[in-house]
């Protein structure tokens, strides 16, 4: 027997969607396969803290109630002998001063620490940014054009990589603050840190030239840009609609590889005395003060130390994790 259905009982067809397969964006799979690394993601956080330390100075500073140029210790408050070491043990760590008391200075160590994270940090990103602008340029460019023109940024990349950068940064550095040093003057922090800015990215855009050129060379033979030349596109519409695309992966794991580099090399050269120096906070400058003291007390070396081990070895293990996860297929 039939069996009548009222209207309340009739299935409503058109609410229930059909479901079919769901696509992903390549960004999308990416970071899928960066949520799997558990490696990546506890150095992406271990990276995160270290910026947000390293951004929000001035908040911490406000809250812990304390500033990195300060002398807070002195020996007439019992907190420094005569000779401006810390009377308390550890160098001077407790509750008011939690990394302890800069000998000599009587600065705070924990907010100088701070604010030298925060120095390091935006040297080390200008740079980065600048040669990931100026590489990509100069190797999209030599890789397309080819001939005069990839000769000359290749024989000028060959130069620059054939040149001793770090002996050449101690050499040139004094001849670039001569004018300072003739009349006596306090070299500027903003000088020191374009000086410091600029010669690394002299000698830093090369290798990201360099490979962006190889891989640029790979892709312009490829049937895509073949096929965009035939239907009548430009240069300009080539390189930024067909090469770029193809480019990020290698530009963006080239960026998160050489942020630790530049971290090393401004702390190096601080530390040889030609980048930041006192009272400005600066890592090299806190572990070259700290290797000065490690006789008498290693806690001054101990935390500039680690915090910069930390910092670079997280960012090294997330590169590594951010070029798996764009690029599968490279690490087998």
């Amino acid at each position: 027997m039939a069996t009548l259905l009222t209207d309340e009982q009739v299935p409503d067809a058109v609410s229930v969607p059909a479901r079919g397969p769901v696509g992903r964006s390549p960004s999308r799979l990416a970071w899928l396969r960066f949520r799997r690394d558990k490696t990546g993601v506890i150095s992406g956080v271990v990276v995160l803290f270290f910026f947000v330390v390293g951004l929000g100075a001035p908040l911490i500073s406000l809250a812990y109630g304390k500033d990195p140029y300060t002398q807070y210790a002195t020996p007439s408050n019992g907190l420094l002998t005569d000779t401006g070491f810390p009377i308390k043990p550890n160098g001077g760590i407790d509750s008011q001063f939690w990394f302890g008391i800069e000998p000599h200075t009587g600065r705070d160590v924990f907010m100088v620490l701070v604010y030298a994270i925060r120095t390091s940090l935006l040297i080390s990103v200008a740079v980065v940014l600048l040669t990931t602008v100026i590489g990509t340029i100069l190797g999209i460019t030599a890789g397309y054009i080819g001939g005069r023109t990839d000769y000359i940024i290749s024989r000028i990349t060959d130069t620059l990589l054939s040149v001793p950068s770090t002996l050449f940064m101690l050499a040139f550095m004094p001849v670039a603050w001569a004018g300072y040093m003739a009349t006596g003057q306090e070299i500027p922090v903003w000088v020191r840190a374009a000086s410091m800015i600029g010669l690394l990215t002299l000698f830093g855009w090369t290798r990201n030239a360099r490979l962006l050129r190889g891989q640029v060379f790979s892709l312009r033979e490829r049937e895509f840009i073949e096929a965009a030349r035939v239907t009548g596109a430009g240069p300009r519409r080539i390189i930024f609609r067909e090469l770029l695309p193809n480019l990020w992966t290698p530009i963006l794991v080239l960026a998160t590889l050489d942020l630790p580099t530049y971290v090393t090399a401004e702390a190096a050269l601080s530390f040889l005395g030609v980048g930041i120096t006192q009272p400005t906070p600066d890592w090299g400058v806190m572990v070259q003060n700290g290797s000065g003291l490690i006789s008498s007390d290693i806690t001054y070396l101990v935390f500039p130390g680690i915090g910069m081990i930390l910092f670079v070895l997280a960012f090294n293990l997330l590169g590594d994790s951010v070029r798996d996860a764009l690029d599968p297929k490279g690490s087998r």
